[in-house]
């Protein structure tokens, strides 16, 4: 795996609503990558970009421009417009990160290249049938152990590789308020399959998944300004591609700042509540088989969404429709499919 294909494979996708210092204490890793910036709030604010760096930077002005009547479904004030850089990008792979986060060190003191281990995980298979104890049997050192049924050695395509922080964890704001002071410092050498079926909270601020299997379905939602809820992007990104092949915990990043509880609580009010409802639908949800690609899986799903939550609140018909314009703005941007 030369790192010269991996340039030609990658694109690093960073929303930022402020100056890219913190891309210097990534460039031994992140430098010959090409970068989309998605500047999020005020269009007339000028995002000031390291030297040496390969990007593009998009901001409001450019969303409107390329998706026209369709740049409602793009989130503003919010991380959620990292999907923006999603369906602009030709490229296999996405790793996406926030501002906020930075390198970290394994417990030996070595600097991780968190983009390379991403793709490593992408690039090997995921065992999500069949629970492997010595987790990850594609890494070095490890394998299938005893009574692993030899019919699911070969695994299947992994999709998403969700890593993980040191330092700030990514608590949401009842947690945050009770826990101020709270700091990871475990670092767990595993990497591991979610199983079938398990959902899980995603965190977008250490993330990579391949773009061609699942990119349609790498949708944010209708966060932030003008919207009721928010901090609920990547969740519910994640819940959406439940059943799909993940895996979780290497790489580490550390994670410098830690959000105003009091602004995340406003924010996250009622997905609070709405989670509990939300959570055992994405359980249960079936698909059709005549679903066949992501984004016929998608369109379905928003119908599904809008049947059971279009009555819990108007937002969920709002977002409902802007699932399916998602989709057909990402088919008009990327003609081929995926």
């Amino acid at each position: 795996m030369s790192s010269g294909i991996l340039k030609e494979e990658v694109d690093i996708v960073i929303p930022t609503i402020r100056n890219l210092d913190f891309l210097e204490k990534w460039r031994p890793f992140f430098e010959g990558f090409h970068l989309i910036i998605v500047q999020d709030g005020d269009p007339s604010k000028v995002i000031k970009v390291p030297q040496g760096f390969d990007y593009d930077l998009y901001n409001r002005n450019d969303i409107n421009r390329i998706l026209g009547p369709k740049a409602h479904i793009i989130s503003f004030l919010d991380g959620a417009c990292r999907c923006f850089g999603f369906l602009l990008s030709k490229k296999k792979y996405i790793f996406t990160i926030d501002d906020d986060c930075f390198v970290a060190k394994d417990p030996s003191g070595k600097e991780i290249n968190a983009l390379q281990q991403h793709i490593e995980n992408l690039q090997t298979p995921s065992t999500p049938f069949f629970f492997n104890t010595l987790y990850d049997p594609y890494r070095e050192g490890a394998d299938f152990v005893r009574g692993y049924p030899f019919s699911l050695r070969e695994g299947v395509p992994t999709v998403v590789s969700h890593g993980l922080w040191l330092n700030i964890p990514d608590y949401d704001a009842p947690t945050q308020l009770v826990k101020p002071l709270e700091r990871n410092t475990r670092y767990v050498d595993a990497v591991m399959t979610i199983p079938k079926g398990a959902l899980f909270p995603m965190c977008a601020m250490n993330l990579a998944f391949n773009r061609e299997l699942i990119g349609p379905a790498m949708y944010f939602g209708l966060m932030g300004d003008g919207q009721p809820i928010g901090r609920y992007d990547d969740m519910w990104a994640g819940w959406c591609m439940k059943g799909l092949c993940y895996k979780l915990c290497l790489p580490y990043l550390w994670h410098n700042k830690a959000s105003n509880p009091f602004v995340n609580l406003k924010k996250e009010f009622k997905g609070l509540f709405w989670q509990e409802e939300l959570i055992p639908f994405f359980q249960s949800v079936s698909l059709p088989k005549d679903c066949t690609t992501a984004q016929k899986c998608y369109i379905e799903l928003s119908k599904q969404v809008k049947a059971k939550f279009g009555k819990v609140d108007e937002y969920f018909n709002k977002l409902a429709d802007a699932m399916v314009i998602w989709i057909e703005a990402w088919d008009e941007l990327n003609p081929s499919g995926a």
